[in-house]
């Protein structure tokens, strides 16, 4: 399975080049029969074979070498991100090991500083790339995903399969393309995870944009960037998102959403979190009488 994927990682990555990108003569490229580079070329820049190359792309190399991994690197000229993931599927990816199913515990101090964050809409997930908990605003945001049950609280299943997430999304393309990038380095370093096997799964049958976006081969890693939400309430909101991983959970990441200061964004949510506040005052009010 590891060789199968490394090779169509290969020629994926060696389709996506040209010979002017990696600066050979431009007479090169012409009359081509092939999209990106040749087999010899990218053998010839990595100091192998073309013979081993194309052993290499078929999946019938037990264990490439990392000189071999490197030079290979260096010649499809792979990002730190893609670097890594070549390394995970080659399966000499150093530190990477196999977490299997994850625990959904949320340290009660992790819980509190998620909490704590009153404008700043943030969920955990774990290894699954399933949330784990999010705050208030955060369910405020996103109150489809928020509604659901706890094992189905998946951005990347939601985002896909969803109709309403196309709907959320301002881009939703763009979206939804990098939580495939992230799916696909989760289940490179989480081989024996069936979470993850069986949501690939999924979405291979259920939806019809994710079988090719698959076998793009891309893969991205962003802990920082920018996503645009249309809320029914509040209107767009043009939020800021960092990425943090707890040294002493590894296994989780925490996704915290913020509005630069003064932006409208910041002003709606304000508003939305206001409405909130109220909504649950109203609801506390409520339990008193009752009671």
């Amino acid at each position: 399975m590891a060789n199968k994927e490394l090779g169509d990682f290969l020629r994926a990555r060696r389709a996506g080049l040209t010979p002017e990108e990696i600066g050979l003569p431009v007479e090169l490229g012409v009359g081509r029969r092939v999209a990106g580079l040749r087999r010899g070329e990218v053998a010839r820049l990595a100091g192998v074979s073309v013979e081993y190359y194309t052993r290499l792309e078929q999946g019938r190399v037990g264990q490439p070498s990392e000189q071999v991994l490197l030079a290979l690197s260096d010649a499809l000229r792979l990002d730190d991100v893609e670097r890594r993931h070549l390394f995970t599927l080659a399966g000499t990816a150093p530190g990477i090991r196999d977490r299997g199913q994850h625990s959904a515990r949320l340290r009660p101090a992790m819980r509190q500083v998620l909490e704590s964050m009153d404008l700043c809409p943030a969920y955990v997930r774990d290894g699954n790339l399933e949330i784990v908990a999010g705050n208030a605003l955060w369910a405020l945001v996103f109150p489809d995903i928020a509604a659901l049950p706890r094992r189905e609280r998946n951005m990347v299943r939601w985002t896909l399969l969803d109709p309403r997430a196309r709907l959320v999304w301002c881009d939703w393309e763009n979206v939804a393309r990098d939580y495939v990038h992230v799916l696909r380095l989760a289940a490179a370093d989480q081989p024996r995870n069936q979470r993850i096997t069986n949501l690939i799964g999924e979405l291979m049958v259920r939806s019809p944009e994710f079988p090719a976006w698959w076998s793009e081969h891309r893969v991205h890693e962003r802990s920082t960037g920018r996503k645009r939400i249309h809320h029914h309430m509040v209107g767009e909101l043009e939020l800021q998102f960092e990425i943090f991983t707890p040294v002493a959970d590894p296994s989780l990441s925490m996704l915290v959403y913020s509005a630069p200061t003064g932006s409208p964004s910041e002003e709606r949510l304000r508003l939305l979190a206001s409405w909130g506040s109220e909504s649950a005052a109203a609801a506390h009010q409520g339990a008193d009488a009752d009671s």
